[in-house]
C-alpha cells in the first residue's frame, strides 16, 4: 500500500511538473494574444493564409469552400447561405454586436457621455470620413467603380490599436482613447451607410417586426431583467428578421448592442450582493449559493458581462475567420499587374491613406483653433498625425463594403480587395515615419512632462515590498487590466532577486477605465485586501487573472485568500478605498505619467525600455552616485 501511495504521489507531482511546464511555455503566447498587438496578429496571420491559400496550386478550393452552401432548419424554416454569406452577414452581426455594446457604454458611462471630451474627436471623425469619399470620387472612373465609395470610411480598429502599440510612442495612453472616440463614430457612420446605401430590396413586415424586437429590447431593463439570454435570443431573432428584411445583418448587430443599456454598479445592488453573500458564508449551502452568485451577477449591467464573454470571440475568431474568407484575392494571370494599373486601386488607397490623414488631422486642427475643445493631455498635433495616419487601415469594414459594393463585379472586388491591402500597408509605415518625425521636429514628447515623483514615497501609505528603507527604489505606476503592466511584473521580481533587502518596490495605482473597464474595481479590491494585510497577494492574482475583473471574481479572490469576506465588501465599496486609488492617479498626472506602466528609479521618471537589464542598470547608477532613493530636482 505504501508502495502504491508513493506511485501514485510521483505520478501525480510529475502530472503536476508536465503541467506548471506546459503553463510557462504556454504563457509567453498568453500574454501576446493579451495584447492589441496580439490581437491583430492573429487577423495579419488570417491574411497571409488566405493570400498564400488563394494564390496556390489548391486555389480552387479556397473558393469553392466559401461557396459551399450550409443551412440551419427548425421545422418549416430555413435559412440557407454559402459559407462565405455566413460570414459576412453572421459572424460579422457578432462584431458589429459587440461594437454597438461598447459604442453604448462608453457613450453612458465610458469617455463619450461628456459633450466637451466628445467635439473635437467628433468632428475628426466627420473628416476623416468626407475627406477620404472626396478624394475617392475625384480619381475613381466610372459610375460603377463610384458606388464603392463607402470602402473609404472605414477604420479597423483592431488593425489600428496593434499597429499603434507597434510603431507608435510608448505614452500612448491618451492617445488611444482619443483615436478610440474617433473609430465609434466612424463605426456609427458604417454601419449605417451599409444599411441604407448596401442592402437589396426592403420587405416592409420584417422590417417593422424587427423594429418592435428592438423596443422590446431597450425596454428589458426597465422591467428589471437582468439575464443576459433574454437580451441575446431578442438580438438573435432580430437579425433574422433584418436579414429576411432585406437589410445587411450588420444593423441588427450593431442596434441590438446599442439598445443594451450600461450603468456603473449601483449601491443599492452592491450592498445586496454583500447581504447575499454573507448569508452564503454564514449557510454554505448549494442554493444560497447559487442566490449568492446571482447577487453578483445583477450588480453588473448585462452590457458589461456580453461585452466579456463576446469580446475575446469576437477579436480572436470572428475577425480572423472574416479575414480568411475576404482577403483571398488570386493575384496571378495579370491580376495585380491589372489592380495596380487601376484608378480604382489607388483610388481605395488616396481615400484611406492620404484622406484620412488629412480628414482627421485637419478636423481635429480646426476644432482646437476655434476654442470647440482641447487635445487629451500629453497628445500633440505630431501625435494626431501620426494617429490620422494609422487610421487609414480599413480593412475588416472597408473589405465588408467592397464586398457589397462589387458583388457581381468580381474583377472590381479584386482591385478595390489590392487597394485596401496597399493602404494597410502603407498607412502603417506612414504612421511609423510621422511619429518618429513628431518626435525629432515637434510635438509634445513625454521629455516636456514632469520628471520627478510629485509625491515621495510614504511608508506609511504605500504600497512597498522589500525593506520600508532600503536604499534601492522603484516606483511603478500601473493598471491591473494593462497587459503590459502584467508582463512587467516579472521584471521587478527579477530585480528583487538580483538586489535584495537594498531594494524596494513599490506600487500605485493609475486605473485607465476608459481603456480598461475593469481596472478601477480591482484597484480598490488591492487595496482593501490590502486593509487586511494581503495587498501583494491579491496583487499577483490580478494580474494572473486579467480576463476575469468581474466584482464576483474578485469576491473569489479574496475567498481564496481567506479574508474577512464582511470586511472586505464593505472596504471595496467605501468611499476611502476609492479615494486611495485616486490619490495616487492624481499623483500620477502630477509626475509626468502618461500611461501605464511608468517606472521611477528613485524620485526621476524613467524614460526608455523598462526590461530588468534598462532598470538594473539604472538602480545600479543611483547607488554608485549615493544619491539614494529620493534625489532632489536640480
Amino acid at each position: 500500500m505504501k508502495l502504491l501511495s508513493r506511485k501514485k504521489s510521483a505520478d501525480s507531482q510529475s502530472r503536476s511538473s508536465r503541467g506548471e511546464l506546459a503553463a510557462q511555455l504556454a504563457a509567453p503566447v498568453r500574454r501576446f494574444l493579451a495584447t492589441e498587438a496580439g490581437s491583430s496578429g492573429l487577423l495579419l496571420l488570417a491574411v497571409a493564409v488566405a493570400l498564400i491559400w488563394a494564390n496556390s496550386a489548391w486555389s480552387e478550393s479556397y473558393f469553392s469552400l466559401w461557396h459551399t452552401e450550409a443551412s440551419v432548419a427548425v421545422g418549416d424554416a430555413e435559412l440557407a447561405m454559402d459559407l462565405g454569406h455566413w460570414v459576412n452577414d453572421g459572424l460579422m452581426a457578432l462584431f458589429f454586436f459587440v461594437i454597438g455594446l461598447e459604442v453604448r457604454y462608453e457613450l453612458s458611462v465610458g469617455s463619450l457621455n461628456d459633450r466637451r471630451r466628445i467635439m473635437i474627436p467628433g468632428l475628426a471623425g466627420i473628416g476623416g470620413m468626407v475627406v477620404p469619399v472626396l478624394f475617392y470620387l475625384l480619381i475613381a472612373p466610372g459610375s460603377q467603380a463610384a458606388g464603392g465609395w463607402g470602402i473609404v470610411i472605414g477604420t479597423d480598429t483592431a488593425f489600428l490599436l496593434g499597429a499603434l502599440a507597434v510603431v507608435g510612442p510608448r505614452f500612448v495612453t491618451q492617445l488611444r482613447i482619443f483615436l478610440l472616440a474617433i473609430t465609434v463614430i466612424d463605426d456609427i457612420v458604417a454601419v449605417t451607410v451599409i444599411g441604407v446605401v448596401y442592402s437589396g430590396a426592403i420587405h416592409v413586415p420584417e422590417l417593422i417586426a424587427a423594429l418592435v424586437l428592438g423596443a422590446v429590447l431597450s425596454s428589458l431593463s426597465r422591467f428589471d431583467v437582468w439575464r443576459a439570454v433574454p437580451y441575446v435570443l431578442i438580438v438573435l431573432v432580430m437579425w433574422y428578421l433584418t436579414l429576411n428584411a432585406g437589410l445587411h445583418a450588420s444593423i441588427a448587430g450593431m442596434l441590438g448592442g446599442l439598445l443594451i443599456p450600461a450603468r456603473e454598479p449601483s449601491r443599492e445592488g452592491v450592498e445586496q450582493a454583500t447581504r447575499l453573500f454573507r448569508a452564503f458564508r454564514q449557510s454554505p449551502r448549494a442554493d444560497v449559493g447559487k442566490t449568492a452568485r446571482k447577487g453578483l451577477q445583477k450588480a453588473v449591467s448585462v452590457n458589461e458581462r456580453l461585452q466579456m464573454y463576446l469580446h475575446p470571440w469576437s477579436s480572436y475568431v470572428v475577425v480572423p475567420v472574416f479575414a480568411l474568407a475576404n482577403a483571398g484575392v488570386d493575384l496571378r494571370d495579370g491580376v495585380l499587374t491589372d489592380a495596380l494599373g487601376s484608378a480604382l486601386t489607388w483610388a481605395v488607397v488616396v481615400g484611406l491613406v492620404a484622406g484620412k490623414l488629412l480628414g482627421i488631422w485637419g478636423g481635429a486642427r480646426l476644432g482646437t483653433r476655434f476654442g470647440l475643445g482641447e487635445l487629451p493631455g500629453g497628445v500633440g498635433q505630431g501625435h494626431v498625425l501620426g494617429g490620422a495616419a494609422l487610421s487609414g487601415i480599413g480593412f475588416t469594414v472597408s473589405l465588408l463594403i467592397a464586398g457589397l459594393a462589387f458583388e457581381d463585379e468580381p474583377d472590381l472586388l479584386a482591385r478595390a480587395t489590392v487597394g485596401v491591402l496597399l493602404a494597410a500597408v502603407i498607412a502603417t509605415l506612414t504612421g511609423w515615419l510621422v511619429f518618429r518625425l513628431s518626435t525629432v521636429f515637434g510635438g509634445r514628447t513625454d521629455a516636456d512632462l514632469p520628471r520627478y515623483l510629485d509625491r515621495l514615497v510614504d511608508p506609511e501609505t504605500d504600497h512597498i515590498l522589500g525593506p520600508a528603507d532600503a536604499p534601492l527604489t522603484l516606483v511603478e505606476y500601473g493598471d491591473f487590466e494593462c497587459p503590459f503592466c502584467a508582463r512587467a511584473t516579472g521584471v521587478t521580481k527579477e530585480l528583487r532577486n538580483r538586489f535584495g533587502d537594498r531594494f524596494r518596490y513599490v506600487f500605485r495605482h493609475l486605473p485607465l477605465p476608459d481603456v480598461h473597464p475593469h481596472a478601477e474595481l480591482a484597484a480598490r479590491a488591492a487595496v482593501a485586501a490590502d486593509a487586511q494585510g494581503r495587498f501583494w497577494d491579491m496583487h499577483d492574482l490580478l494580474y494572473r487573472h486579467q480576463d476575469e475583473m468581474e466584482y464576483e471574481d474578485t469576491v473569489v479572490y479574496a475567498i481564496d485568500l481567506g479574508l474577512d469576506m464582511e470586511r472586505f465588501l464593505r472596504d471595496l465599496d467605501s468611499d476611502w478605498a476609492a479615494e486611495r486609488v485616486r490619490r495616487d492617479a492624481r499623483s500620477a498626472e502630477a509626475s509626468g505619467v502618461q500611461g501605464a506602466p511608468t517606472f521611477f528609479i528613485g524620485n526621476r521618471r524613467h524614460t526608455g525600455p523598462y526590461d530588468a537589464e534598462t532598470l538594473a542598470r539604472e538602480l545600479e547608477q543611483l547607488e554608485f552616485e549615493g544619491s539614494g532613493a529620493t534625489p532632489t530636482e536640480p
